[in-house]
This record gives structure tokens, sequence and C-alpha cells, in this order.
């Protein structure tokens, strides 16, 4: 079961910023690295990554980690991580010469599945098998559904 809770934990951590982008438009969409350029003269990290969707990210994480009785700290912990994750991930494909949105099989899914596995792992002292089955299961998850969001119009990308 807490394997599933986790794995949940992370699904809500990666989607929510995409399902309040989809509410609210461009509302309070603010980059986070506020169009900075890096040395290489790319985007720090690209007009995707937004303020919005960090908060609402740790807030709705946080909100479903309590309601699932794991207490809103593990919401933190695992929305902290996955967003630092899609951040990291987010710099090297700026790096590559990638545009904001492209695919990178991998890249997108395991920084933000795996950061927080690992500290919820440390913090909370949860088995490697959950860790690492709840990683696979978003994984899995975000491969699958990432397809369907963008033919329900969902998604600006197929990803």
């Amino acid at each position: 079961m807490l394997t599933i809770q986790i794995a949940l934990l992370l699904i809500v951590a990666n989607g929510s910023p995409l399902l309040v982008g989809n509410l609210l438009g461009r509302i309070a969409d603010r980059p986070i690295d506020a169009d900075l350029c890096f040395v290489d003269g790319q985007p720090l990290l690209g007009a995707t990554k937004t303020w919005r969707g960090l908060l609402s990210s740790l807030l709705l994480t946080s909100l479903c980690a309590w309601l699932l009785g794991l207490g809103w700290l593990a919401g933190l912990v695992v929305a902290g991580g996955a967003m630092l994750g899609d951040l990291i991930s987010s710099f090297i494909k700026r790096r590559l010469g990638m545009a904001s949105s492209t695919k990178a099989i991998g890249l997108d899914q395991l920084p933000e599945a795996l950061i927080p596995a690992l500290l919820v792992h440390f913090f909370f002292h949860y088995s490697w098998s959950t860790v690492i089955i709840a990683t696979g299961v978003f994984v899995i998850a975000d491969m699958l559904v990432s397809p369907l969001l963008f033919r329900w119009g969902l998604r600006r990308e197929p990803h």
C-alpha cells in the first residue's frame, strides 16, 4: 500500500503544475529563472518552469499526503524532490541545446522520480523496494498517460 501511495504522490507532484496551468492559463505564470540565460546563451531553465508550477506541486502534494495519512511533510519532501529533479533535467536539456518541452526519454522521468524516492527513503526510512517500485510505477504511468493527456488537449506535447 505504501508503494502505491508514494507512486501517487509522485504523480501528483509532477502532474499538479500541468493541472493548475490548464486551470489558470497564464495567470501567475512567472518563470523561475526570470528569463535569465546561462553562459552558453541558452535559457537557464526555460519558460515552462514557473513559480506557479512549483508552488502548486508543493501545496497539492502536501495536501494529498496528508489525506493519505502520510503527513504533509512527506508530500512536501516528495514534491520538493520531484521539482528539483524536474529543474535539473530542464537545466541539462538546455545545456544540450534542447528546447523547453522537448522529449528526452529517461531524462524527463528519472530525476523527478528518483530524487524524491531517495529523499523519502532517507527521511522516512521507507524500504528500498518501496521507493524503487514506486519510481518504476511513476515512470511507466508517465510514459503511458502523457500521450493521452496530449490527445485530450491537456498537454502541449505528447510526452
